[in-house]
């Protein structure tokens, strides 16, 4: 009996002891990738506790050993030679793996919202970069290597993520970062060596999101971030029984809706309904740009269209494009699609068309649009608004252009739109850290490109502290020393909100160029204010680019940043702005400067009048004698032309410290 018993607690000791036929090691680790050049490379992983770890790169003799600790847990460092490749990489414990086509370069994390995480080809609620078809064909680069940390959510720091690296051609760069395949193209080019890019960016993201909770707790402005963070951490059971009360209520507020406009919809979807006493609107846009300003509730579109011989008896899908918030869409009478879910107002809208729907000639296109909050309307940024052919992308048929539009009720007739309650999101502070960035530390990069801003406009004034904080956390979880950080100043766009909260953003990420070893790209020259996601991203990568050649890689003659505010000096009824980056003199496009206001004792900005003088600007207004302040596209929506010779523009500035909007305390 007694053997019988010393046999089961064996093996019982068997079965929970955790058995490593191999090493583990965290995804970032894979044929094809990129190790870093001229370093002590961190590699790591998991064994069983005590177990002996060597890893060896076939670019050295010597290997490296070092043991598990008692988590089972090891990490040593390795030495890499110059760029070259490709190599092999082993990694020894009771068994060997032995990873592939591993080359040594550059490798650059490449992390933000929806302007870093935008495909080089169009879909995902964006058109693409301009000349995308053309670009991506043109994308074939054996010696750069692509990474994508799929999208997730975590609670606590996790120890590994989901990805792969792959060869940078046509087809994986397709859905790839624009901004990160043009910034390490640059790189590539420029220095003729292997680059790996690490994509880590989700869209509509808060920096705090992407920051620790350790991070969030050093700085009491950021407590309110964990606040909410606590409040949407609870038992699973009660976020169930929250979720399916928000979804039952939901639906009852949608049916309560459609009631709301019951009189009407029948016959506005009817193709014989005459529309002639209803206003016109241009599609796509925002309606609050197309004189509904500050309106929520349901506006019904209809435009009547021709369809040829061509067409008939064609399968065709209606590429609707983005509706903010919500729609049912109906062709001739009949619905063809609809989206009634919250948070889709980025999604494509693709509706199937059947072959048998329309006629020759005159045919009528009706949606019914539902927006309960910010901006609304059919904005279909990007190359949509059209029906194509299902077999034939060649046969279109445009739907841009004058619509006939009526509203239907205003949202304030109807009760609020229940609240989703707070749950574990991309949004929630730490939660992309967690899963995201946590699992990548500490395999050896280079360093960091950022492209986010816009999510945290409405605490713009906040974001001073909270971007150099994130940074800082950043590097010091890395342990690799201030690595260079270049990041995108937010470019214009025609926010619902006409307070200059995105001009407040930007000063908040000019301040934190004083961070040592960052670099900020400007793009108020290349944005789109009617697009948030403007696809001009190939001047965004070589501007970043141009950073890290100049001040990572320490290429001669690289013109890096354009002109920055330095001082002023007031000079009688004039003030004379001086900058740095400058020395070289400046330059407008255009025939005049814009963009310039000025104000006196009273601190009411008026439009004013500028001028180049050698490296300086000299601003006016012939109504202000006794000038004090100057401010240089402190707007939503500013597009600039000031530039050095270099040809790269200058960021927006001001002069004063006047209360800006979202700042709460005069030290915050």
């Amino acid at each position: 009996m007694k053997r019988l018993f010393f046999k089961y607690i064996v093996i019982c000791l068997f079965l929970t002891t955790p058995l490593w036929a191999e090493p583990g090691l965290p995804a970032m680790f894979g044929d094809g990738m990129v190790l870093q050049q001229e370093s002590k490379v961190a590699v790591f992983g998991w064994a069983s506790p005590g177990e002996m770890i060597t890893v060896r790169g076939s670019w050295k003799r010597r290997s490296v050993t070092t043991k598990a600790d008692k988590n089972g847990k090891w990490m040593l460092r390795l030495k890499t030679p110059k760029a070259g490749g490709p190599y092999t990489l082993s990694v020894r414990g009771l068994e060997e793996i032995e990873f592939k086509d591993v080359m040594i370069g550059e490798v650059w994390l490449c992390s933000g919202q929806s302007n870093m995480d935008m495909w080089m080809t169009k879909g995902d609620g964006k058109g693409g970069v301009l000349n995308y078809e053309e670009e991506i064909r043109a994308a074939d680069y054996p010696d750069i290597r692509l990474f994508q940390v799929k999208k997730q959510v975590a609670e606590n720091p996790q120890e590994n993520c989901i990805g792969t690296w792959k060869v940078c051609n046509p087809e994986n760069v397709a859905k790839f970062s624009a901004v990160a395949y043009y910034f390490g193209r640059e790189i590539h080019a420029n220095l003729d060596v292997p680059v790996g890019l690490i994509q880590s960016s989700w869209g509509g993201t808060p920096a705090e999101a992407w920051t620790s909770r350790e991070a969030l707790e050093s700085s009491a402005n950021c407590h309110p971030y964990l606040e909410k963070y606590d409040r949407v951490i609870r038992s699973k059971d009660e976020t169930e029984r929250l979720m399916k009360a928000y979804r039952e209520d939901l639906n009852k507020w949608l049916v309560e809706s459609y009631f709301l406009d019951r009189h009407v919809w029948r016959s506005w979807i009817a193709p014989d309904f005459d529309d002639s006493d209803w206003q016109t609107m241009n599609l796509p846009t925002n309606w609050e740009a197309a004189g509904l300003p500050d309106f929520d509730g349901v506006v019904w579109f209809r435009k009547r269209f021709i369809v040829t011989e061509k067409f008939l008896g064609k399968e065709l899908v209606l590429d609707l494009g983005q509706v903010d918030d919500m729609d049912r869409t109906f062709i001739n009478g009949k619905k063809v699609g609809e989206i009634q879910e919250r948070g889709k107002w980025r999604t494509v809208r693709e509706y199937p068309v059947p072959a048998d729907l329309l006629v020759p000639g005159e045919n009528l296109i009706s949606v019914r649009v539902m927006d309960y909050k910010g901006s609304g309307g059919i904005y279909a940024a990007g190359d949509h608004l059209k029906l194509i052919a299902k077999d034939d992308s060649s046969l279109t048929i445009s739907l841009a252009g004058e619509w006939r539009y009526k509203v239907a009720y205003d949202l304030k007739e109807h009760r609020p739109i229940p609240d989703k309650p707070g749950v574990l999101d991309k949004y929630t502070a730490t939660s992309l850290y967690n899963a995201m960035i946590a699992p990548l530390i500490p395999y050896t990069i280079k360093g960091v490109i950022w492209y986010q801003g816009e999510s945290n406009r409405k605490q713009a004034y906040l974001y001073r502290d909270l971007f150099p904080l994130m940074i800082a956390d950043w590097r010091q979880r890395w342990g690799q020393g201030d690595f260079p950080f270049y990041y995108v100043q937010i470019a214009p766009f025609k926010y619902r909100n006409k307070a200059p909260v995105a001009a407040v953003l930007r000063e908040s990420q000019l301040l934190s160029l004083v961070v040592p070893n960052t670099g900020m790209a400007v793009t108020m020259d290349i944005g789109d204010v009617n697009d948030i996601h403007p696809r001009d991203k190939k001047e965004v990568g070589r501007r970043l680019s141009l950073w890290a050649l100049a001040k990572t890689y320490d290429v001669k003659g690289v013109d890096y940043s354009g002109p920055l505010y330095k001082t002023m000096k007031i000079e009688d009824s004039r003030i004379r702005i001086y900058f740095d980056y400058a020395d070289k003199g400046l330059s407008v496009k255009g025939d005049s400067l814009n963009h310039f206001t000025i104000a006196g004792s009273d601190s009411v900005f008026l439009q004013a009048k500028a001028k180049i003088e050698g490296n300086s600007v000299v601003v006016w207004n012939d109504n202000i004698k006794n000038p004090l302040a100057v401010r240089y596209g402190w707007s939503n929506t500013a597009e600039l032309n000031l530039y050095n010779s270099a040809g790269l523009p200058a960021s927006p500035f001001r002069t004063d410290n006047f209360r800006a909007p979202t700042q709460m305390t005069s030290d915050n």
